[in-house]
């Protein structure tokens, strides 16, 4: 039986980014899905199957495997041609016409270093990169917290060109998505604690989400930026 505190981790949220529904709309339409389409690190993989929804067959790569039963269950109740992958998104060896991979620059040890491997999976295509970044100079706090992973949003935008990428649009989240994506992260395990206020794990789970609960309001709010790409080779 899946635990109930694990089931609640991602359970209000749509998709583990920063994105409202008609941002999404908007960023598929610029990543023009068609053919194979692959999504590195997917997650639950909601934006692939949305993605392939529109055309074609998808796969997607990564390593939690509770998320990967809940894109599975979500492809066989909507009848789309998706596979899951359990395996690091950067072991990936294949090629496809179209591929995701938001929020997943740490699993191939950088933005640089993702952008060159998608340069590798799509020899000929279009991709969607989302990324964290610095949209402005970050306060020595906020840095301290993400550190020189995160590139100021210019030097991912330069990083996609040096990579070989043609550069078709660029956006970054909200505040609005921000906070909805802050608060979703929340809002499962809250409810949990609202339903198990006696579990032995709730003080250590309450603690956990307070402090990043205040983290966030006080030190990277309107700080860190989630920028999307759009490029094409």
């Amino acid at each position: 039986m899946t635990d109930a505190l694990a089931a609640a981790r991602y359970a209000r949220l749509r998709w583990n980014t920063p994105l409202a529904e008609d941002h999404a709309e908007l960023l598929l339409d610029r990543l023009e899905p068609r053919g194979s389409i692959v999504d590195l690190g997917c997650g639950w993989g909601e934006l692939l199957l949305r993605a392939v929804a529109r055309d074609g067959s998808g796969t997607g790569v990564d390593t939690d495997a509770g998320a990967l039963d809940r894109g599975r269950r979500a492809a066989r109740d909507r009848g789309l041609a998706v596979e899951f992958v359990e395996q690091p998104a950067a072991d990936w060896r294949g090629t496809a016409d179209r591929a995701l991979c938001v929020g997943s620059s740490h699993a191939f040890g950088g933005s640089h270093a993702m952008l060159a491997a998608l340069a590798e999976v799509v020899p000929s295509g279009r991709v969607l990169v989302g990324d964290g970044c610095w949209p402005a100079l970050p306060t020595p706090a906020a840095h301290a917290i993400f550190g020189d992973d995160v590139l100021p949003l210019a030097d991912l935008v330069a990083a996609a060109g040096e990579t070989g990428w043609q550069v078709l649009h660029v956006d970054t989240a909200d505040q609005r998505e921000w906070d909805d994506f802050e608060s979703g992260h929340r809002a499962g395990p809250r409810e949990w604690l609202v339903s198990n206020p006696d579990d032995p794990r709730a003080t250590e789970v309450r603690e956990r989400e307070d402090a990043r609960e205040r983290e966030y309001l006080t030190t990277y709010r309107g700080m860190l930026g989630f920028a999307y790409l759009a490029l094409a080779r």
